[in-house]
């Protein structure tokens, strides 16, 4: 290997400190060294870094550690920082950067390769004869110009990076060739940098398939979360966390369209809200119209604003929209163009704009085509609905203002979707409907409110839906049963009420309605709070069934549930516990956790976990438990107070009378506005009774531990089994395994050891003279 080739292949982050500096010395000379030819300096200088600039270390260690790949492609739209990383790249590499700023005047074959061999000059001095034969050029390449060139740079000393910045200037097909040519003599260690707005006309595809391709696009230039916060606190933008993580999530790490926004917050401190900056802010509107569509033609232009109604699209969608053929086509040449269009999968079949580019978008159509928004969002609407898909067809007969479509779908997708664990979803759909005076026409979708309101709490919403549907059913067949469920859930006239509504929703409703779950499950609850149990447990078993069939995941949790508390009040504790587990594992695998409905599943497996002496899981369990209560409201009243009474009795378990309490007064307060609950009424007097009998703290008395079982524990702490300490109090072993049951239940625990650790921190045992308090 000849000693050229050896210095090529050594890296140039080896190089010695002295050679470097010599190296840096002989470029600050060559800067003072005459042009060979008449060119613009301005273009062959790598741009300054203004202070206060984000550094992008990450990226700029990728770039330097870069090994094997001789073009480096980095292609991004304007505003995300190419020629700044490149810049920080230039600063930190030990490799001489030949720069040349691209533009118009470089369509010239002849002007572009005068300024990369003025820069190549500048780093290691060319031959007279590659100068002599591009002087000697007028206005097209002689036929040894171009050869001498690339030859001069396959045969560099050094390595180096040759940087041709905004590519996306050069138009001319033997300009874009001329850069071929010199793709093809990178010699080796050094790297040819193109940078550019969009695709470049070379080719990319064959240089991948190579291997000699590094690709840097917007996804590796969007600014991380951190670099983002930097820039904009460089900016002197003063944002809380929340504030911030919009702000970023908004901009998708756009470096331009987050330091704008940082100016417009400046400027606007007390006016606008960063979380809710958006693509027609005045800054950046003007950044937008200015790089992005103030070259456009009318067509393209058109093809933008009527699309941004979509917030994702592909052709066939466009065509429908736009009633035209050949969007694939635009699509392609807008991706190409770099004008802002995300694409979401690795086909190019499917896109969006970039977030804040469609709001701008769609503000240029209200401006300039308003007449036409309803028409885009409902032909949207037709393209969806042909498709099944119902709820995108839902989002576009609402912005049409279609308010009859969109009462249509609703009442199709709204139970299947909150069964899903989709509330916020679901709620979302309904404020379309706010205005109660329109409400009234659509009374399906009132009593669809009503429902999906009571359940979480919203008491006075769930009211006032239910007066519009009652105000519009008329003799509405399909509407007459639901209103007779809502008044069942309800539960405003007492239990018999309750069970009557039900029962009459059941008559009337169809046999394949997804509303059969729901008045089963009130018709089993009503039973149950009139009592009679063995109805109630059958019944509910048939919502379970009609739940699983339709899909109806929340009633089947709640029914799962009651079923394991009536199992439980007749200690059939096996039973208990299956129904109970089922319960929990359909809500951890539909991500029920955060609904009200819950709560109730929660209190079931703690009383099954305090059964089987899982005293932390159970404690975990009423905890999640107290957070959902809070949106269980008197709009469900049953439901509301049968849960905190469960919750309260589990309480009760661990001798936690506060907590307890706070429950039970909770629960009482329901049934002030709701007296009549049938058996709730009896069951809060006798759990006030059992919470007032719960002992006082004090020594030896605070856990409530009978005579026997204070006798038992001194026991406890011997290593005796529970058949001997049987036989030395002359009663049987069982009799003493279920007075240590209750022991480790009151005590908070699950074995003997924890049992007396804990009687020793309460005060129980004298630990220092293993003495017993009486």
């Amino acid at each position: 290997m000849s000693s050229a080739a050896l210095k090529r292949r050594v890296s140039a982050s080896d190089e010695p400190a002295q050679d470097r500096r010599r190296r840096q010395g002989r470029a600050l000379s060559a800067l003072e060294k005459p042009p060979p030819f008449d060119v613009d300096e301005t273009k062959i200088h790598v741009p300054p870094l203004r202070p206060g600039t984000v550094s992008r270390t990450a990226l700029v260690n990728r770039l330097r550690a870069l090994d094997g790949f001789p073009v480096v492609s980095v292609v991004a739209a304007a505003g995300y920082g190419k020629t700044t990383a490149l810049a920080q790249w230039a600063a930190r590499d030990a490799r001489p950067f030949a720069w040349i700023s691209l533009d118009d005047r470089d369509n010239d074959p002849v002007v572009l390769l005068r300024h990369v061999a003025t820069a190549l000059d500048r780093v290691e001095p060319l031959d007279m004869r590659v100068i002599d034969a591009l002087r000697s050029t007028r206005r097209a390449l002689s036929p040894y110009a171009l050869p001498r060139l690339t030859a001069a740079l396959a045969s560099r000393e050094r390595p180096l990076v040759l940087v041709l910045d905004d590519l996306h200037a050069l138009r001319s097909r033997e300009s874009i060739n001329a850069i071929c040519r010199l793709a093809e003599h990178v010699p080796q260690g050094s790297v040819l940098v193109l940078t550019s707005r969009v695709k470049p006309r070379l080719p990319i595809a064959s240089w991948r398939a190579q291997g000699g391709l590094f690709e840097v696009g917007t996804d590796q230039l969007a600014l991380s979360s951190r670099e983002a916060a930097m820039l904009l606190a460089a900016a002197g933008a003063k944002l809380s966390d929340e504030e911030l993580l919009e702000l970023i999530r908004r901009c998708e790490g756009w470096a331009a369209a987050l330091y704008l926004a940082a100016l417009s917050l400046n400027e606007h401190s007390n006016m606008l809200d960063p979380v809710r900056f958006s693509g027609d802010d005045r800054y950046l509107a003007d950044y937008l119209r200015t790089e992005y569509l103030s070259g456009l033609r009318p067509a393209p232009m058109r093809f933008l604003r009527r699309t941004a109604v979509l917030d994702q699209m592909c052709g066939s969608l466009c065509d429908a929209v736009l009633d035209e053929h050949g969007s694939a086509r635009e699509l392609e040449k807008i991706e190409r163009w770099n004008l802002l269009l995300v694409p979401l999968d690795r086909r190019r079949e499917w896109y969006r704009y970039h977030h804040l580019f469609g709001e701008l978008l769609r503000r240029e159509l209200v401006e300039h085509e308003p007449e036409l928004v309803p028409i885009l969002h409902s032909r949207a609407a037709d393209w969806y609905e042909a498709r099944g898909d119902l709820e995108s067809a839902l989002e576009h007969a609402g912005a049409a203002g279609d308010r009859v479509r969109a009462a249509r779908i609703l009442s199709n997708i709204a139970l299947p979707a909150y069964n899903s664990g989709r509330v916020a979803a679901v709620e979302r759909w309904l404020r379309q409907f706010g205005d109660m005076t329109e409400l009234d026409r659509f009374p399906q979708v009132a009593v669809l409110g009503s429902r999906i309101y009571a359940l979480n709490g919203r008491s006075r919403d769930a009211e006032r839906w239910l007066e519009a549907a009652e105000r519009s059913n008329g003799d509405d067949a399909s509407v007459r049963p639901l209103i007779a469920l809502l008044h069942a859930t309800r539960c405003r006239d007492g239990v018999d009420q309750m069970l009557l509504d039900a029962e009459t929703a059941l008559s009337e409703l169809a046999p394949d309605s997804p509303w059969r779950p729901s008045a089963l499950l009130l018709q089993g609850s009503a039973y149950s709070l009139l009592g009679d149990d063995d109805q109630a447990d059958e019944i509910l078993g048939q919502a379970v069934d009609e739940a699983t069939r339709r899909g109806s995941t929340d009633t089947r949790v709640v029914a799962l549930s009651e079923r394991s508390l009536i199992a439980t009040a007749h200690d059939d504790h096996i039973a208990a516990g299956r129904l109970a587990l089922e319960a929990h594992e359909i809500v951890a695998a539909e991500q029920l956790e955060g609904y009200p409905s819950n709560a109730i599943e929660l209190a079931a497996s703690a009383r099954v976990l305090l059964r089987n002496g899982k005293w932390d899981d159970a404690r975990k369990h009423l905890t999640a438990a107290r957070r959902v209560t809070r949106r269980l409201t008197e709009a469900v009243p049953w439901l509301s107070v049968r849960t905190r009474l469960e919750l309260a009795r589990a309480y009760v378990t661990l001798r936690d009378s506060e907590a307890a309490g706070a429950l039970l007064a909770e629960a009482r307060t329901i049934q002030g506005a709701r007296p009549e609950l049938g058996v709730l009424g009896e069951q809060a007097e006798e759990l006030q009774e059992e919470i007032n009998e719960m002992p006082e703290l004090g020594r030896g008395t605070v856990t409530g531990l009978t005579a026997a079982e204070l006798r038992l524990m001194p026991l406890l702490a011997t290593h005796l089994s529970f058949r001997e300490i049987a036989e030395k109090l002359h009663v049987s072993r069982n009799t003493i395994k279920t007075q240590a049951i209750s022991v480790y239940r009151k005590l908070g625990v699950s074995s003997r050891s924890d049992a007396i650790a804990e009687a020793v921190r309460i005060g129980l045992r004298d630990d220092d003279t293993s003495g017993w308090a009486a």
